[in-house]
């Protein structure tokens, strides 16, 4: 299984406001820190501001911070909202067009394993939340607030 990258990203984003907790945290400023694309960072910081992570404060001194406390924050929630989907193959995913469908679905066993591996996944996700994932200010070479 492998996650998207505006799902890493929109972990990594999440991480860091929530070291950044006693401050606003800024797309320019997150994107310099993970040498990650502003206007990438731009979109994830959408997507996390409507699904209800964070919370966007506008104006000259805006920015971002955690919408609720991160302890509220189950990574597995976070999966949900930027995943497209969850198709780990392709018997998964809604019915082509062209009626393209891999000719042993009808018998496939491999389904069924595939899909409780995928189900015990967000379960392990659902059970952390982001503050058991925490990090120091240390950790991204931040000085502790005054």
């Amino acid at each position: 299984m492998r996650l998207t990258n505006f799902s890493d990203y929109s972990l990594r984003m999440l991480l860091y406001a929530a070291t950044c907790r006693d401050r606003l945290i800024t797309i320019e400023e997150t994107a310099d820190l993970y040498g990650i694309s502003r206007h990438h960072l731009m979109k994830v910081a959408n997507q996390l501001t409507q699904a209800g992570f964070l919370k966007a404060i506008r104006g000259r001194h805006g920015g971002l911070e955690l919408a609720r406390d991160a302890a509220e924050i189950r990574l597995g929630d976070v999966l949900r909202a930027t995943e497209p989907d969850f198709a780990l193959v392709e018997c998964f995913a809604p019915v082509k067009p062209n009626g393209s469908v891999c000719r042993i679905s009808a018998s496939c066993r491999l389904r069924g394993v595939l899909a409780e591996a995928l189900q015990a996944f967000m379960e392990t996700m659902d059970r952390y939340t982001l503050a058991d994932v925490l990090l120091s200010p240390d950790d991204f070479g931040l000085q502790p607030a005054a």
